[in-house]
């Protein structure tokens, strides 16, 4: 018997910014390749998105700058904190990411990092289109005027 709580993701990382500086169109859920040491810090929740970035080479998709910290108890194998680890995705989610890069303009963007419920690794790209300044700032402005209309609406209930 299964829990509500075991059903659901448990988060490691999330990329704040990427909603911020880009309008996400698709979102593709990925594996990814990691070693032990790296698997265990990310248990312990020591994994950052902050400015991580996903590219392709040779008809593959590669998470670059994605910094997972060392695992103290480790001791003889030791990963690299911020080496380039590759994305498990399907032959035809590579070919429709790709097709999207190459004719729209658009870039590939790592959103979150989750243990999904049988306990693997996961990361959710997103093919993304940067915003321009007047967007971020019509983006805080109905943010702004989201958060007033509550609580308007609140005290006016009250």
């Amino acid at each position: 018997m299964v829990n509500e709580k075991d059903k659901r993701n448990r988060f490691i990382s999330i990329n704040r910014k990427a909603k911020y500086n880009y309008h996400i169109n698709d979102k593709y859920e990925a594996g990814v390749i990691l070693l032990g040491s790296e698997v265990k810090s990310l248990r312990m929740g020591h994994g950052n998105l902050a400015e991580s970035y996903a590219q392709e080479e040779d008809g593959e998709i590669w998470i670059r700058n994605f910094h997972i910290s060392d695992y103290q108890p480790a001791t003889i194998v030791k990963h690299e904190p911020e080496r380039p680890r590759k994305l498990l995705l399907k032959k035809k989610e590579i070919g429709k990411i790709l097709g999207a890069i190459k004719k729209q303009g658009m870039t590939i963007i790592p959103l979150s990092i989750y243990f999904n419920n049988r306990g693997i690794a996961k990361i959710e790209i997103g093919i993304a289109k940067g915003k321009k300044l007047y967007d971020k700032r019509q983006d805080i402005k109905s943010r702004d005027w989201q958060k007033n209309k509550a609580r308007i609406l609140r005290a006016k209930n009250n």
